[in-house]
């Protein structure tokens, strides 16, 4: 711990001089001790802002000014502008919308914060902005090499900068850590860099409180104390930071967080913060605060209570805030019926739908009119509300779960109704999946594939609007499909899958749909599809109307165009031209690029200097297996933003709860899963398997790992690698995995290990009494739950391998935000993914592990893996072994592989065919 002033500054840093950070767009901003807290804007960030980003995407930039100009006028006082986003060209955004700024005087009159993990990306903002920006960020984090280098050039550029305090180690989480970071980062600064002081801004990491987490209990006040001791004792710097995070926990109580903010700031900004993130809608006078509230509050914030959390977690329930009306404010249940399930069905609440429906049918003449009517009312608000951005899909699925459930109270006096008039089954039958007035939708994982989230959601979605759906579940083959379409008259089919095997179903199925002579439109989705392969490989089998729909957001618009009279014919006929124009494009663009022979790209191989690697013998060599871990254990590996994605909630995790736009729904969905998790963890519902080993290997014929068999006399195992074929500028290897394994002809014994993990046993059996209970949403969750904690159970294998059974990084210590990023040593790639796109290898891998036979899970005709919550895959321990994309393949590897393999070449191009690249 760093104690005391500090002693070592020069005269000038010491002394009185003043010296403030002077920023500039056309109109001067001088940050002085005197001045009001300095807020940023940070709504011009593609992560901070739904809107901005699909902005950009959409490259309406006229548009997106206008959300910097809101900004401006709203009183914020830096712009922070980020371009940090997968699907666009970063550098190129972020040129163009700060010289588009400066046309804009109303605008410019501010000055900038460029905002990126990208240095090419914060380079070119710096060399097109005006006045005296801001960079944010750099920190030590790679090291002191890149902090100084990057530094420097922001001096040079004549930028200020904010400092994350974050080193090699990882991020600032207490006192100590906040002010060794922010010493070591201020003296490099000022003496390497030569970087005045005043233009340094530390962000010393605001991370929330109230969490009931006991690491969590001082992360407000060891924030305010480190800033304390940063003004203390390094002269001149700034402080900043991202105020909403402290409140995270307490997400849907506004007055709540209000006062958290308003208390955070007035001790922070007391201790020296000076700037920051600040949502001037969620804070609250500091002195109008009720001083219960103020008193619970400053327990929390200032750890003053060893039950702080606890007490305010109580209070906050005597609160009433707008997010809370369902538990604290019953008013709604005094308006008329109408109005009363409309309102159940659009906040999910399912505690008195039964009650209200059951006098909606005391009222009517006949049951059916009750769904048909009062329901459909408020589901068509339900579907307009989501259609137009206000709800999500968490909501939605509650919504379903309601209209489900007034509909199984409502299906008997249906039924009593029909006998009592001799109707047959078919008239006016109500589906459970919705009634149907809409259209008739069928929908199916296709044959081999086990995965179904997105297709329920989809499912869940469309029934919310009035369609009814025929789900024939997953692993359906494609004549079960035909028939069944046939048999119920469909107006659409939707497929669905995974693993790419499944895009050789699709089309398969669309033939056959042409064969048979369909006209009704064919839906693809799935996290394997693509509207390239759509376009390329499946429209062309079906000569009526290809769809790919890439969110469930999108199904409700796209189903209702193809089937509305007024919409279908131009719809179909602008998808067939546009896909056709696609494809056309898409060829052309193949043949720009250009493939080595497979020949020539073993020569161009990566390679390891073998003479000089350190070669580690496993400590646990041979096959191990887990046959019911404490799922406990997986709790802290798990990576939540995937979890949040598949609800089509898009945002990195934690930063998604606080989202101004989804943050709400994210929490209440968040709250959700742990509330489950917990329960899956206390009754054990859901049981973790596993099955590794850690062998001799060594590559041989280039492309090929020999693993030794365990026992002696037994025939030994070879994995068949893929390698990169695409031409590279000189100096670029064409990887394949065998580069990471010593050569046979080495004399080295290198290693390889495999595994394969699951927790799915238990998820259909609690999945299936979900939807007996007319529960999609909890269905739904556990099924994602399932897959959270599959991936977990692989991170958290992996490091143990790592640290122990293996034990080639025994002093590992990474925090599970560095395991996300994959910040270890070694890599465990998975037959499928893009570093080993082959699934056949699979085939190898369950032979060597006996999978099946020690832990259960199967592999289905199509390789997917059953239960679907599994992850299998090998692991690579050299330090240079890296995750690469095999990309596409030419036919020669195709047939050199199928030799290799020794099966025929219609059957390896049958399994390679996503990779093997157009002639």
């Amino acid at each position: 711990m760093i104690e005391g002033k500090n002693t070592s500054k020069d005269t000038l840093l010491r002394g009185n001089e003043k010296r403030y950070l002077k920023l500039s767009g056309l109109e001067p901003l001088v940050i002085t001790p005197d001045s009001n807290f300095v807020n940023i804007g940070e709504r011009t960030n593609v992560a901070g802002s739904k809107k901005f980003l699909r902005l950009i995407k959409e490259e309406k930039y006229d548009e997106a000014l206008s959300v910097a100009r809101d900004q401006v006028e709203g009183g914020a006082q830096i712009l922070d502008v980020n371009m940090d986003d997968g699907l666009i060209e970063g550098k190129e955004a972020m040129v163009k919308f700060l010289n588009l700024i400066v046309a804009e005087p109303d605008i410019a009159r501010i000055p900038i914060m460029i905002d990126s993990s990208k240095w090419e990306i914060i380079e070119a903002g710096l060399q097109v902005v005006q006045g005296k920006c801001v960079v944010n960020s750099i920190s030590l984090k790679e090291g002191e090499e890149e902090f100084l280098t990057h530094a420097k050039k922001i001096k040079r550029y004549g930028a200020a900068v904010v400092v994350m305090a974050f080193d090699e180690v990882g991020q600032a989480d207490n006192y100590e850590r906040r002010i060794e970071i922010a010493k070591r980062s201020y003296d490099l600064l000022t003496q390497k860099a030569k970087l005045p002081p005043e233009d340094i801004i530390l962000d010393l990491n605001i991370f929330p409180v109230g969490t009931g987490m006991e690491e969590h209990r001082r992360n407000a006040i060891d924030f305010i104390e480190a800033t304390r001791w940063v003004k203390e004792n390094l002269p001149h710097v700034n402080l900043s930071g991202g105020v909403s995070n402290v409140s995270f926990s307490f997400r849907g109580n506004d007055p709540v967080r209000e006062a958290m903010h308003s208390v955070f700031l007035y001790h922070a900004i007391k201790a020296g913060m000076n700037m920051g993130i600040v949502n001037p809608a969620l804070l609250d006078v500091y002195d109008n605060i009720p001083k219960d509230l103020l008193e619970h509050v400053e327990d929390v914030i200032l750890d003053r209570r060893d039950d702080a959390t606890e007490r305010l977690l109580s209070f906050a329930e005597t609160v009433v805030g707008t997010a809370r009306e369902s538990k604290t404010d019953l008013s709604w249940r005094e308006k008329p019926l109408q109005d009363r399930i409309t309102h159940a069905l659009v906040k999910g609440i399912d505690e008195y739908i039964v009650e209200d429906v059951e006098a909606a049918r005391e009222n009517s003449s006949r049951t059916l009119d009750v769904i048909e009517g009062p329901l459909m009312t408020g589901m068509n608000v339900v579907g307009d509300l989501f259609g137009s951005g206000k709800m999500f899909l968490p909501q939605v699925v509650k919504s379903a779960r309601v209209m489900k459930r007034a509909v199984a109270h409502l299906l008997p006096y249906i039924e009593e109704e029909k006998a009592k008039l001799n109707l047959s089954d078919s008239d006016g039958e109500q589906k459970k999946s919705g009634t149907g007035g809409a259209g008739k939708i069928l929908l199916a994982t296709v044959k081999g594939d086990v995965h179904d989230i997105g297709k329920n959601i989809v499912s869940v979605v469309l029934a919310c609007n009035n369609y009814e759906i025929i789900d024939l579940g997953v692993m359906v083959p494609p004549e079960k499909i035909i028939e069944t379409a046939k048999a119920e008259n469909v107006d659409a089919i939707g497929l669905s899958g995974l693993i790419t095997p499944s895009l050789d179903e699709m089309a398969f199925l669309a033939k056959e749909m042409e064969r048979q002579g369909f006209v009704v439109p064919l839906l693809i989705g799935g996290a394997t599809t693509s509207k390239a392969h759509t376009a390329v490989k499946i429209d062309p089998q079906y000569s009526k109307t290809v769809v790919h729909i890439n969110d469930a957001s999108r199904a409700v618009t796209v189903v209702g165009d193809l089937l509305k009279e007024e919409t279908r014919q131009k719809y179909m006929a602008d998808l067939k031209t546009e896909y056709d124009t696609f494809r056309k494009n898409f060829k052309k663009r193949g043949k720009r690029k250009e493939y080595l022979s497979i020949a020539e790209a073993r020569e161009n191989k990566y390679k390891i200097n073998w003479e000089n690697s350190e070669i580690f013998k496993p400590n646990k060599p041979g096959v191990q297996v887990i046959e019911d871990l404490e799922l406990e254990k997986l709790v802290s590996f798990i990576d939540w933003t995937p979890f949040f994605r598949s609800w089509e909630l898009h945002g990195k995790f934690p930063a998604i709860l606080t989202d101004d736009v989804v943050g709400e729904q994210a929490t209440s969905l968040f709250n959700d899963a742990k509330e489950l998790l917990k329960k899956i963890i206390k009754d054990k519902l859901l049981t973790a398997k596993a099955v590794y080993g850690l062998f001799p290997a060594n590559t041989i014929n280039d492309d090929d790992i020999e693993v030794i068999a365990e026992k002696a006399g037994a025939k030994n195992v070879i994995f068949r690698t893929l390698r990169q074929q695409l031409s590279k500028y000189e100096g670029k290897p064409n990887f394949a995995l065998a580069d990471f394994i010593a050569p046979k002809e080495t004399g080295i014994q290198d290693y390889i290990g495999c595994f394969c993990v699951t927790t799915g046993f238990g998820t259909d059996e609690l999945a299936s009494k979900f939807e007996k209970d007319y529960d999609q949403y909890n269905s739904i969750l556990i099924k994602a739950l399932s897959d959270r904690l599959a991936e977990a159970f692989a991170e958290y294998l992996h490091k143990q391998i790592r640290t122990e059974d293996w034990g080639y990084a025994p002093n590992e210590e990474l925090s599970n935000d560095e395991l996300i990023k994959e910040s270890y040593k070694g890599i465990r790639p998975a037959p499928g993914y893009p570093a080993c796109p082959d699934h056949l290898e699979k085939l190898t891998l369950w032979e060597l592990l006996k999978v099946e036979e020690r832990i259960g899970v199967k592999l289905t005709e199509s390789l997917a893996m059953w239960p679907a919550a599994s992850v299998s895959g090998y692991y690579f321990a050299h330090p240079e072994a890296r995750y690469f994309g095999v990309g596409k393949i030419t036919k020669d590897q195709v047939e050199d592989f199928a030799k290799r393999k020794e099966i025929g070449f219609e059957v390896a191009e049958k399994w390679l065919s996503p990779s093997i690249a157009d002639e």
